[in-house]
């Protein structure tokens, strides 16, 4: 994960609304996952990892499955098994981490008291919608909901001065929209139009859940729509939300007020205590589309849209009607599973959400031990002398812009497991009598907590994800690396594995992450996180050219007939995973020098073994509908060119596994891409 979306992905955990892995054979890979009858050189996707998920269909509840991704399932067991143990008590100190937890997720599993509150948590708010009169009580409730996590029609995004990271502003960001983004409703390719058709009858039956008659209900669903449309039509599309430089547009409080005269940004400001300093604008065309909408548009219609998001952003907090139906509209319809999680997992998931770093001491203290953690830091520092070695060994970049380079490669801070120092949750509580009032009280805290950071120094300790999550992820303006304790579990880390899979498998994803440092957004920040241009035009031109070539790449790769992967869209992660493979390469060869050669599995060299276990902890089969959305919006491609596409730029790949030079997994000289 990479890049400006750790803005947006930091405001996640505010928002009202990975036991041991799968057994890995023992010190490897594992052989029996792997489709004897496919061929290495044709499909490395099929051959190492085919015939586990020939045996391994995805569940129902899921929209992709994988060794990684049941590593990330399992890994909720563990979470379920401490929140369970919290939960069983009643005696925590009040405020502690057990018992915010514990009581947090006690309240969430108590289903059937939720379904015999039904709508009623949540009627005080939508009373207050529906006691609406004048547009100044609009303005008002847009600030109550942004209280809560509810970021419409705009957001306050919390993060660093893109020219000053040692500051922390306010970002006034787009949002409002209940489909994943603009294109759906724009774009008038027929998978959009039933997208927009399905999402009409999915705000119309929500509506009737909350009371309307069917009619009323259909004509408010029009209303919602006709108002996201007019959102999306000023909204930025995902391919020009990459370039930092289209978010950059800062301002001083009056500039603001300027841009968008009709809201009262002083009475905002004062009741979200937030400084009247200076801050950004991301979009200023959807910042004037809302201040004409305010202008505009009725006050019964804001109305209609305001109780929309509520009910959109509440349903997974509501009783069963409102759960299934928002299931049916975003899992069954643009995820394509057949099945919701069961209940537990959706709770350990909402309590991980809201009090990740209260859960995540404890998932610590038992699941990430300290020798887990040395040997990650030593793949770090290895991995991060490839990338030293491989920018110092470039030819086509001249000194001066390595120079710049390798003081960014320098100034890199890994982050390996959790936080040195963790939040402490003063001021929040939680109790058992309502899964609806933890919710709202968790992501009020967790607003106010972001929005404080406004105006300070940059706290360099602070984590954009929680301990027990299954990820990781790359700051350009903190210029930091950040590896969870949950990501950091077989079969992508392993204490016990041999050199060859911990470096296929967690030694890519930190070369991947390494990387991000250096793609098309990460190139654009320099060594201090200041978004500021450190290249010489030569070397950019030639940078751009290298970054061109995986553009085409996967322009050339399709999930479906007429649908193809968006080369642009996914240049940053794809530079990511082909730098990543390489950086994981060179750093397992080195840290092998001196030693005895790692012993050959069932045929299988250290050197096939490293690549196997990259296409094994990356081998997803994944939902057709998930990969259309995928396709459209998500910035990383579809798991099989993520393990194909990189490594069929690889020598290295090519020598291990003999592969002729016509193979389909061995790209032309004339087309090889090599960036870093």
């Amino acid at each position: 994960m990479s890049g400006l979306r750790i803005l947006r992905a930091r405001v996640v955990a505010a928002c009202l609304f990975a036991t041991a892995g799968p057994v890995w054979a023992v010190h490897g890979i594992d052989p029996s996952d792997i489709d004897r009858n496919a061929d290495a050189c044709t499909d490395f996707f099929q051959y190492a990892n085919g015939a586990w998920r020939a045996n391994h269909p995805i569940p129902q509840y899921m929209d992709r499955w994988s060794k990684r991704w049941e590593s990330g399932e399992l890994n909720k067991e563990r979470v379920r098994d401490l929140l369970a143990d919290m939960a069983a008590r009643r005696d925590w100190p009040a405020g502690s981490p057990e018992q915010l937890s514990g009581d947090f997720y006690a309240a969430c599993m108590d289903e059937s008291h939720v379904d015999e509150l039904g709508l009623k948590p949540a009627q005080p708010l939508l009373d207050e919608i529906a006691a609406i009169k004048a547009r100044a009580d609009v303005q008002r409730t847009i600030g109550r909901l942004h209280e809560i996590g509810v970021g419409v029609p705009f957001k306050i995004v919390v993060a660093q001065d893109l020219h000053d990271p040692t500051r922390v502003i306010a970002h006034v960001d787009a949002g409002g929209l209940g489909m994943p983004d603009r294109d759906y409703y724009l774009k008038t390719d027929q998978r959009f139009v039933e997208a927009r058709d399905k999402y009409r009858t999915h705000v119309a039956k929500m509506f009737e859940l909350a009371g309307a008659r069917p009619a009323m209900a259909k004509q408010d669903a029009a209303v919602v729509f006709a108002f996201e449309k007019r959102l999306a039509e000023a909204s930025l599309d995902n391919v020009a939300l990459r370039d930092p430089h289209n978010e950059d547009h800062r301002t001083n409080f009056a500039g603001l007020v300027a841009q968008a005269p009709a809201f009262d940004w002083a009475a905002y400001f004062d009741a979200a205590r937030i400084p009247r300093e200076d801050l950004n604008v991301t979009q200023p065309k959807f910042l004037q589309r809302f201040a004409a909408e305010l202008k505009s548009t009725p006050v019964a219609q804001w109305q209609t849209y305001l109780r929309w998001q509520v009910l959109n952003a509440a349903a997974d907090a509501l009783s069963t009607p409102f759960v299934e139906e928002n299931f049916a509209f975003n899992g069954r319809y643009l995820a394509g599973t057949t099945q919701m999680k069961p209940r537990w997992k959706r709770c350990a998931e909402a309590t991980d959400r809201q009090l990740g770093e209260a859960l995540g001491r404890k998932y610590v203290e038992k699941y990430f031990p300290p020798e887990a953690k040395a040997r990650m830091q030593e793949m770090v520092r290895n991995i991060l002398l490839a990338m030293k070695d491989t920018i110092g060994g470039l030819d086509w970049m001249g000194e001066e812009t390595k120079k710049k380079a390798l003081e960014k490669l320098a100034t890199f801070n890994p982050k390996i497991g959790y936080p040195d120092t963790w939040k402490d949750y003063r001021g929040l509580t939680v109790a058992r009598a309502s899964h609806w009032d933890n919710t709202v009280a968790a992501s009020r805290w967790n607003t106010a907590d972001e929005r404080a950071q406004i105006g300070k120094p940059v706290d360099r300790g602070r984590w954009g994800m929680t301990p027990p999550t299954s990820n990781a992820y790359y700051n350009p303006m903190l210029n930091e690396i950040v590896f969870p304790a949950g990501i950091l579990q077989p079969p992508a880390f392993d204490v016990n594995a041999t050199d060859a899979v911990n470096y296929g498998a967690i030694g890519v994803i930190i070369g991947h992450e390494i990387s991000h440092g250096f793609d098309d957004q990460g190139a654009q920040f320099d060594a201090q996180g200041r978004l500021a241009n450190w290249w010489t035009p030569e070397d950019e031109k030639k940078f751009q050219a290298r970054g061109q070539c995986v553009v085409d790449q996967f322009e050339g790769y399709f999930i479906e007939p007429g649908i193809h992967h968006n080369g642009k869209l996914v240049l940053g992660e794809s530079i990511g995973d082909l730098g990543g493979a390489k950086l994981a390469w060179l750093a397992y060869r080195k840290s092998r020098e001196g030693k005895e050669a790692e012993p050959t599995l069932d045929g299988f060299t250290p050197e096939q073994q490293f690549f196997l276990a990259w296409g094994q902890v990356r081998g997803d089969e994944t939902r057709p509908e998930t990969q259309r959305t995928m396709v459209q919006g998500d910035p990383h491609p579809v798991a099989k060119y993520r393990v194909n596409g990189p490594l069929s730029n690889l020598p290295a790949f090519r020598a291990a596994f003999q592969c002729k030079a016509d193979a389909p997994m061995v790209r032309p000289d004339k087309d090889r891409c090599e960036v870093w």
